[in-house]
């Protein structure tokens, strides 16, 4: 029997291009408790600052990994909106490196922007991050905010600063308090605890062609072009969590250069929504709750117990 009709599609002239940068946020969203209790929001305003503060055309490919119900309906409800360009929803947890085999490869850009589904973008983050791309040789990744990172994960950007005319290396305490508390305290740290890692924190700063730089980046937020992460692939993952340090190591080897931008132009919100909406370099303080319980509960000793408790826990349901 022959077919029926000629297909539509023939007639069709023109197709949509692609955007040359490609923002690609991973998330993950097992339940709605404990650790992930708040979580659901926290992506909601990653995706909300992402839409408010990006400053250049792009596409977003959002990969879920095996998300609860309730976060990928709100990622469902987001693609039919026209808000989400590429919705992939895996129906297990790939791990991070896994979720990086699909987006490195998938993007359709020739500029990945990768973020983790808790990162909050302030005013200006895409435009200037890409500057440093675009400026500086042979980059592999920019993140866009600066903190102290591992020198060894930075050695070929300082072995390229020094043997390159014209550039200027300065070292010193070169991050703002600020800007490192408020990165600090997102991971967890108390502001004692912030204070002393700030006391003994060395930074490099890299300035070339008139652009200002701190070397190092990370695989939590950053911006790189495609072909050097594809170079990287594939990731073997042996648990969720705990390797991905891999691509940045994997990059510095290969003698790409690893940058981050002077100014906090991102945030880490963890697993809370405090202070995002005022930039880090600004003096407003995150306010502790002084009651006993609360104190009781920090106590270091106490702190650690409860914490294993609860990482025993994880594990047994998750990993």
């Amino acid at each position: 029997m022959p077919r029926k009709g000629v297909n539509p599609a023939k007639f069709v002239n023109t197709l949509n291009k692609p955007e040359r940068i490609t923002v690609a946020v991973l998330n993950y969203i097992p339940h709605l408790s404990g650790f992930f209790a708040n979580m659901l929001d926290v992506l909601k305003e990653c995706l909300s600052s992402l839409h408010e503060n990006t400053d250049l055309p792009f596409d977003l490919m959002l990969f879920d990994n095996g998300s609860c119900p309730e976060a990928r309906q709100f990622l469902i409800d987001l693609f039919n909106q026209g808000k989400i360009t590429n919705l992939v929803l895996s129906e297990k947890n790939l791990g991070k490196g896994g979720a990086w085999n699909f987006i490195f490869n998938a993007a359709m850009g020739e500029i990945l922007a990768y973020s983790d589904n808790d990162v909050y973008f302030y005013p200006g983050w895409l435009s200037k991050s890409l500057q440093l791309l675009e400026s500086f040789p042979n980059v592999g990744m920019v993140t866009s905010r600066p903190f102290p990172t591992r020198p060894e994960l930075y050695s070929s950007t300082l072995a390229w600063a020094s043997q390159t005319s014209g550039v200027i290396v300065e070292k010193g305490q070169l991050i703002p308090w600020e800007v490192m508390k408020a990165f600090d305290m997102s991971r967890g740290l108390s502001e004692e605890q912030a204070r002393q890692e700030y006391a003994t924190s060395e930074n490099v700063r890299i300035s070339y062609q008139g652009l200002a730089s701190i070397a190092g980046a990370s695989h939590w937020q950053f911006l790189a072009y495609k072909a050097p992460l594809q170079h990287c692939l594939p990731f073997n993952m042996d648990t969720p969590i705990g390797q991905v340090i891999a691509l940045d190591e994997q990059l510095n080897s290969a003698g790409y250069l690893r940058l981050m931008t002077c100014e906090a132009l991102t945030q880490n919100m963890s697993n809370r929504l405090d202070w995002i909406h005022t930039p880090p370099s600004s003096s407003a303080t995150k306010v502790q709750p002084a009651n006993f319980s609360k104190k009781v509960l920090n106590y270091p000793p106490i702190k650690r117990i409860l914490l294993a408790i609860y990482d025993r826990i994880f594990r047994t349901y998750f990993d």
